[in-house]
């Protein structure tokens, strides 16, 4: 990813809660308040699942993947990530 940002998302949330423009900076933030979530990178200027089909992390099998609906929830575990608990990393959410 040429440009990125790093959003995060609580667990159990629909919505993010931070948006940073460095991963250092989310995770400054994630320990200081002790959220339980996910940090992930995205690209700027493109949807995640176009930058995912353009890299060749995912490859649409089946209309059901060219639909608004499957494309609007889209996300690649190819993104870089990582998960939090009370604030520290290396948990999936439960």
């Amino acid at each position: 990813m040429s440009g990125q940002v790093w959003v995060f998302t609580g667990h159990n949330s629909s919505f993010p809660a931070g948006v940073f423009s460095s991963r250092k900076l989310g995770e400054t933030w994630i320990r200081q308040h002790r959220l339980s979530g996910t940090l992930t990178a995205y690209p700027l200027d493109i949807g995640a699942y176009d930058w995912a089909v353009e890299s060749g992390a995912f490859k649409p099998k089946g209309d059901r993947h060219r639909t608004p609906g499957f494309i609007a929830g889209f996300s690649s575990a190819s993104q870089s990530h990582e998960h939090y608990q009370n604030g520290e990393p290396g948990h999936a959410a439960e």
